[in-house]
């Protein structure tokens, strides 16, 4: 079996764009990745058209092979760009491993250590009393966990961020919502990288009677080194790595465990041929991970499968319940119930992808994400 073209769509549906990879084979199987940056579309279109000259003509099961070429081929390491392609042009060679053997991929990542997978939805709200509600119905619905932003000023265009008022806001935000739900929920507030670490290290220390699961991402990612500081005045649990491309971003925290949770993205990180290798990593320093998935049903179906057959797992992001949205493009996806999602047992990721629908429904490769000012009108982090 060999590869004979790699595909791209970059589609809207529900209000949200998808950005997915379809690589397709002599065999007449097909396999489907999701790309982890959708702001970056035309980039991360042409990184994959130019892999494409090393993945065409290629068995698909050789996916190190694949992966080391893609990565190391040009002499210079792949940056985050070309990142995003590898990682879905990865997932879908998995996608046709696990058809071609009639086996759900995560099976092949070494069989499940577990039954399901639990986790976390996107709760939010535009006033503490909107947060209560959605959080309470969240419950309700059978969620373990919730997990909310950093508080703004924000709509669809932008808006402030006004540092002071934000934590304090958080603080008010996280008493009340587990005041609400009780001490069984877990509780994850994500920083969205947008602290200094002077006012990380002041949330952090504000927040610990309400023992939250995790903060997420409360610097910037850039400088991983920058973790040793936070690390050295922080007792809650930290999850990072969410805008890491590769095993080496990852190297300094946890080497140093600095994190205690890994947020690997499969569609940024390099796929599941990368993220394995740092799931494995993780275990030795007793880190778990809390796969990142902003994305739709086959980014959600890779980081389930991933969970389903690695021992140190937290939780792992779900937007929203699978088959409860977008079922016109993918009318076919996992499974989720009372708080967990399953991987079905159907060959490959268990993901139907309706090509001619997306064909329908085109959207740009490029765009921009709302912006954040300060006070000031200094420019910070979306």
């Amino acid at each position: 079996m060999k590869v004979t073209a790699i595909k791209t769509f970059c589609c809207r549906g529900e209000g949200r764009k998808y950005f997915i990879v379809k690589v397709e084979t002599d065999a007449g199987i097909a396999g489907l990745g999701e790309a982890g940056i959708g702001h970056w579309g035309g980039a991360i279109d042409q990184a994959v058209r130019h892999l494409s000259e090393i993945v065409v003509g290629a068995d698909p099961f050789a996916t190190e092979r694949l992966w080391q070429r893609m990565f190391r081929a040009s002499f210079f390491p792949a940056d985050k760009v070309y990142a995003c392609a590898i990682s879905a042009i990865d997932v879908a060679l998995w996608d046709i491993k696990g058809k071609a053997l009639k086996m759900p991929v995560y099976k092949l990542l070494g069989g499940p250590v577990r039954d399901k997978v639990v986790c976390y939805p996107h709760v939010q709200g535009r006033n503490l009393e909107e947060l209560l509600a959605n959080c309470e119905a969240a419950v309700a619905a059978g969620w373990k966990f919730l997990r909310w932003h950093l508080p703004t000023d924000e709509d669809d265009a932008g808006g402030l961020l006004d540092l002071g008022l934000a934590c304090a806001g958080a603080v008010e935000h996280m008493a009340a919502v587990r005041e609400a739900v009780g001490d069984r929920i877990g509780l994850c507030l994500d920083v969205h990288t947008r602290l200094d670490t002077p006012r990380a290290i002041e949330l952090c220390t504000r927040l610990e009677p309400y023992r939250p699961f995790f903060i997420e991402d409360p610097l910037r990612s850039e400088n991983p080194a920058s973790y040793r500081t936070l690390a050295r005045h922080v007792r809650l649990p930290i999850a990072a790595g969410e805008q890491w491309a590769s095993k080496w971003a990852f190297r300094e925290v946890i080497e140093e465990e600095l994190v205690s949770y890994a947020r690997i993205d499969l569609g940024i990180v390099g796929g599941l041929t990368e993220a394995l290798k740092i799931a494995h990593w993780c275990e030795t320093h007793y880190i778990d991970i809390v796969p990142h998935n902003p994305l739709g049903p086959v980014s959600a179906a890779a980081g389930v499968a991933l969970c389903m057959a690695t021992s140190n797992v937290g939780v792992q992001e779900m937007p929203r319940a699978p088959g409860t949205f977008a079922t016109d493009l993918f009318p076919r996806q996992i499974d989720w119930r009372d708080g967990y999602a399953m991987c079905n047992e159907a060959p490959g990721l268990g993901v139907v992808f309706d090509e001619a629908l997306a064909e329908s429904r085109r959207a740009p490769l490029n765009g921009w994400p709302p912006q954040l000012h300060r006070p000031d009108g200094a420019f910070t982090n979306w």
